[in-house]
């Protein structure tokens, strides 16, 4: 501090010294009338200063910048904490005498704060005489304010994304700059008001144009940073997404945007590690979070990409997006479902060029031309979930399916949710499409069937009378329904005489029509009579199989039991766990399980098993979830579909010999159009599984029929 301040007194001692002798030769020129105006442009003194300008920076030591650096950073510390920090510290009760001055790290008792403003305030007085202070400490007051907001912008930002921050941070910048430029060129605070024009000028265009738009730049730069976290948090972070819109509309930060967001997408998002569920939720919480930055879609269009592309190669996704549909526990898309408003897949109509609020139309950002049309990218949500396929039809099979599941899952003929949501899905993706229709059918068979049922199994139909226990039925229409889950199983003698019961009473009701019973599919309600106790339990028919036999034998084997049931016996292993959970089936050797009717039952079995055996015993295994689908998986269901086309193929290749890949699509849309649609890259991949089944060979880009 002393070494600048004794230098600039110096200095301005020494400049101040020609004043006299310049004022003479002013007066002598004046009233000898010389023109000198054309020598020496804006007269005598600024030629002196011009002079003085020059002698000092061709010889700056070295060293000026660094202590002149040294000497404005100790002077805004000192004004910063007694003019902005005592502000905040009077809000605070404290209890403690700070020990150290925060402004000149003295102690509290030799505090030199005051001390180095007044030498501060006699320095910028003597440079601004001299006309020196802007040019040589310029760019030294501005790296003290701009270093200041960056560091107080990233303190006050971080991780707080639930309130605006940005009117807050103006009126601390407006107060900080202003502040700080009273200080340097007025000599205090609150005498600006008082200076000259130009002082006020220049003070007012350095703070909008330069502090200002830096305030926009670093907070821009600090929540782009944090802009994956705020995403996530919609809509708790609404606040600093508002904030963001507002300073990207005088920033030009929207193409770091893109790339910071689409690199935090690619390195915490897309990869195996994070389920689809998450995947999922993130892409909602984007399309939300970004439309508040940028209601015309032109953000989420850049940035979503590579999100859509993962998400469409992930063989669950369109499941989850589904259930979470239909599913009320996922409030955030059936939510989304409940709003009728018809789905958008083509825009050729939009209303882009509607005049009804051209007062306020602006137009799209540069990269619109290259992206989706504008219908598109402000679509609904469920619309945009749809648009990651390009098709209702995927998702609308997968929803027949898992409708499906639920209805043979749960057995119950109150169908009041599904008719509402299938209703809600009708209004979004029209009624005239054929699967929705079908999934009408499909609910429609419930009803039916629970009229059937009451009709079969009244008091009044003598068959009654002679059943050894009621049968129940879910009816069916094979033409409506998803492909399902191909099972064997042999039922019980018993059983197959009331299900025979049960068809020829519902072929008196129905004329010509019959049943085609799919045994492995349906509940049981038991009943197991133990010595001690008696169990009340709900089952598949497998596992009903299974406890059926153990009443002829106490003791079976894996290999028997699957003989008399004609099931897997991996299959059996999985369906006899249900039972030794209950207690009621014990495996004493390996594979070979004993009924367990008693405390003391199974105890001699184990203890003869306890020597060699015992190692081979498999661990008692956890009950198997009974929630797995009763249907055909998706690739099932359209491998099933493809078929259609394999009889065409052949006699194709009968009578054509060989064609290539293209001619058999062809001709497949020609004879085989409006049953089942077909890609090339479909038919392609369905063609190589049969040439890698042998049934067809592939030579020089064309297939044919091997040789008999």
């Amino acid at each position: 501090m002393s070494r600048v301040s004794s230098a600039v007194g110096e200095l301005y001692s020494s400049a101040t010294a020609f004043l006299p002798q310049i004022h003479r030769c002013e007066m002598l020129c004046e009233r000898t009338g010389a023109k000198y105006e054309e020598y020496v442009p804006g007269g005598l003194m600024e030629h002196f200063k011009l002079h003085l300008r020059a002698t000092l920076h061709s010889q700056m030591p070295a060293s000026f910048t660094l202590l002149f650096q040294k000497f404005y950073a100790a002077a805004f510390k000192v004004f910063y904490h007694t003019e902005i920090g005592s502000q905040a510290e009077e809000s605070e009760e404290t209890t403690e005498e700070a020990i150290q001055c925060g402004g000149c790290e003295a102690s509290s008792d030799a505090c030199h704060c005051q001390a180095i403003t007044n030498t501060f305030t006699q320095v910028n007085r003597q440079l601004l005489e001299l006309d020196l202070l802007e040019r040589l400490a310029g760019d030294m007051i501005s790296s003290q304010l701009l270093s200041t907001i960056t560091s107080h912008v990233t303190s006050t930002c971080r991780d707080s994304y639930d309130q605006s921050r940005i009117t807050q941070l103006e009126k601390w910048v407006e107060n900080v700059v202003v502040g700080w430029l009273e200080v340097v060129y007025c000599g205090g605070r609150g005498k600006l008001s008082s200076a000259e024009s130009a002082v006020q000028n220049m003070v007012a265009e350095n703070l909008h144009q330069t502090y200002m738009t830096a305030l926009y730049h670093t907070y821009t730069t600090t929540r782009i940073d944090q802009l994956f976290n705020i995403v996530i948090e919609y809509p708790e972070s609404q606040p600093a997404l508002e904030d963001i819109r507002e300073c990207l509309d005088r920033t030009h930060l929207r193409d770091r945007l893109v790339e910071s967001l689409r690199s935090a997408f690619q390195t915490r998002l897309l990869h195996p590690g994070v389920n689809t569920t998450d995947v999922l939720h993130a892409y909602i919480s984007a399309i939300k979070a970004l439309r508040v930055l940028d209601p015309k879609g032109v953000l989420l269009e850049l940035v979503s990409e590579p999100v859509r592309q993962y998400l469409r190669g992930r063989e669950d996704t369109v499941r989850y997006i589904v259930t979470s549909l239909t599913d009320e526990c996922c409030s955030e898309l059936s939510e989304e479902l409940m709003v009728a408003t018809p789905l958008v897949l083509d825009d050729s109509h939009s209303d882009e060029d509607s005049m009804e609020h051209w007062d306020t139309w602006t137009p799209d950002p540069v990269h619109a031309h290259t992206l989706k049309s504008k219908s598109q990218r402000t679509a609904d949500i469920i619309s945009m979930l749809v648009n990651i396929y390009g098709s209702k039809d995927v998702f609308i099979t997968e929803y027949r399916t898992i409708l499906a599941d639920r209805i043979l899952s749960q057995f119950s003929y109150d169908t009041e949710r599904e008719i509402r949501y299938l209703e809600h899905l009708k209004v979004r993706f029209g009624e005239t499409l054929a699967l929705l229709h079908k999934c009408e059918v499909m609910v429609k068979d419930v009803a039916d069937s629970k009229r059937i049922n009451q009709s079969i199994n009244s008091d009044e139909n003598p068959r009654r009378e002679k059943q050894k226990f009621p049968v129940s039925c879910m009816i069916l229409s094979a033409q409506f329904w998803p492909s399902f889950k191909e099972e064997r199983l042999q039922l019980p003698e018993e059983v197959l005489k009331e299900l025979e019961t049960y068809t020829e009473a519902f072929q008196e009701l129905k004329g010509n029509r019959t049943l085609n019973w799919k045994h492995h599919l349906g509940q049981v309600q038991l009943e197991v009579e133990l010595k001690h106790r008696t169990l009340s339990v709900s089952v598949t028919p497998t596992q009903a199989t299974i406890i059926f036999h153990f009443q002829d034998r106490k003791r079976w084997t894996i290999d028997e039991l699957s003989s008399v049931t004609q099931v897997p016996k991996t299959v059996l292993r999985r369906k006899i766990t249900f039972w030794q959970t209950q207690g009621v089936l014990q495996e004493v050797e390996s594979d070979v399980f004993l009924l367990v009717e008693g405390e003391g039952d199974g105890d001699e079995g184990l203890a003869a098993a306890a020597g060699a055996a015992s190692p081979d015993i498999a661990p008692p295994a956890i009950e198997e979830d009974e929630a797995e689908s009763v249907m055909a998986s998706a690739q099932d269901q359209r491998e099933e579909e493809l078929q259609v086309f394999w009889s065409y193929i052949v006699g194709m290749l009968t009578n054509l010999d060989s064609l290539p890949l293209e001619r058999i699509h062809a001709m497949l849309k020609m004879f085989v159009q409006g049953s089942v649609e077909c890609s090339p890259q479909e038919l392609r991949d369905f063609l190589d599984r049969k040439v890698r089944q042998h049934h067809l060979i592939f030579t020089n880009g064309l297939y044919k029929l091997p040789k008999n």
